[in-house]
C-alpha cells in the first residue's frame, strides 16, 4: 500500500498500472488480488489511510498550538513547503475520478466532509456562533490554498489564506450588519 500510495500521489492514479504497482512494490500478482478485487478497491483503501493519517496530522499540530482554528493554515504552510508536495491527494482522486457516483470520488469526497466537521468543532469551542458556516469557508480556501501552492510551489498560499480565514472570523455576522437595537 505505501508504494501505490506514493506512485499514486506523485504520478496520478491513471498513470499507473497494476504491473507497474507490482514491479516496484515487489508484490506478486496472486497476493495482491488476495487482498483487493482490483486496483479501484486499493484506490478506495489508500484514500482512506490518506483520511486518517491527513486528519490525525491536522489535529496533532492544530492541537500543539492551542486548538486554534487558524492553525489549520499554519499546517498546510508547512505542507505545501514540501519538495515533494503534490497537491491533496483527495482533491487529485476525485479529479482523476471525475464520477461522483464512484467509489473513489465518494471516499475522497467524505474526507472533505470530515475536515470540515473537525474545521466546524474547532470553530464552535472557540466560541463562533456562525461556525459551520465559516468552517465551509475555511475548506473552501484550504482546498484553493491547496491548489494554488501547487501551481506556485511554495507555503505563501498557505499564509494568504490564513489571513482570508481571518477575515471572516473578525467580521461581524451575515444580516447583523445595520440592524437596529432596541
Amino acid at each position: 500500500m505505501s508504494a501505490a500510495e506514493d506512485l499514486f500521489y506523485r504520478e496520478g492514479i491513471q498513470a499507473v498500472g497494476v504491473d507497474r504497482l507490482l514491479s516496484v512494490s515487489g508484490v506478486g500478482r496472486a497476493s495482491f488480488y488476495r487482498h483487493f478485487a482490483g486496483k479501484e478497491e486499493l484506490v478506495v483503501a489508500i484514500l482512506k489511510r490518506y483520511d486518517t493519517r491527513w486528519r490525525a496530522w491536522l489535529e496533532e499540530v492544530v492541537t500543539a498550538q492551542g486548538g486554534d482554528p487558524l492553525a489549520a493554515f499554519d499546517a498546510l504552510g508547512e505542507q505545501f513547503a514540501s519538495p515533494d508536495f503534490r497537491g491533496c491527494a483527495s482533491v487529485n482522486a476525485m479529479v482523476e475520478a471525475a464520477d461522483p457516483d464512484s467509489p473513489a470520488f465518494r471516499v475522497a469526497a467524505e474526507h472533505k466532509r470530515s475536515v470540515i466537521a473537525y474545521l466546524d468543532g474547532l470553530l464552535a469551542e472557540a466560541g463562533h456562533e456562525d461556525h459551520q458556516r465559516i468552517a465551509e469557508r475555511f475548506m473552501l480556501l484550504i482546498d484553493g490554498a491547496t491548489v494554488t501552492a501547487l501551481r506556485e510551489q511554495g507555503s505563501a498560499a498557505a499564509q494568504h489564506a490564513r489571513a482570508m480565514a481571518q477575515s471572516l472570523l473578525d467580521r461581524p455576522r451575515e444580516g447583523s450588519r445595520g440592524a437596529k437595537v432596541g
